[in-house]
């Protein structure tokens, strides 16, 4: 179960990351960013796509490995999925209101992935 868990997850994460370096733009319109330059490109491609490819293959890696290893990469991981979640919790106090997708299903999402990973770990 631990393991399917790392790879399911890494699965997302590098889904999102082909998605990414192929359609930026795409990617990013159900935000309302609008990418409309080399630089948002670049930007989209480097953030979600070179990013998330790593975090899968970190998690790949972790699956595969020693519980040392296992351990550390899990746990950051899910760390850095909750600090996502997080960062919408204050958008939400800071701004208005917005409806559950894509905002708040990405939420779900990031805080599922993130409890689920912390408690494999």
């Amino acid at each position: 179960m631990r393991t399917a868990t790392v790879v399911a997850i890494g699965v997302m994460f590098c889904a999102m990351g082909v998605f990414a370096l192929i359609a930026p733009a795409a990617l990013a319109r159900p935000f309302g960013i609008r990418v409309q330059t080399p630089q948002s490109r670049s930007e989209i491609r480097a953030v979600y796509g070179g990013f998330g490819i790593a975090v899968a293959a970190m998690l790949w890696w972790a699956a595969a490995g020693s519980t040392d290893r296992h351990a550390g990469i899990v746990i950051a991981v899910g760390i850095a999925l909750a600090g996502m979640a997080c960062g919408r919790l204050v958008s939400r106090l800071l701004d208005t209101a917005t409806p559950f997708y894509p905002i708040w299903f990405y939420f779900c999402v990031e805080a599922v992935g993130a409890g689920l990973l912390i408690a494999i770990a």
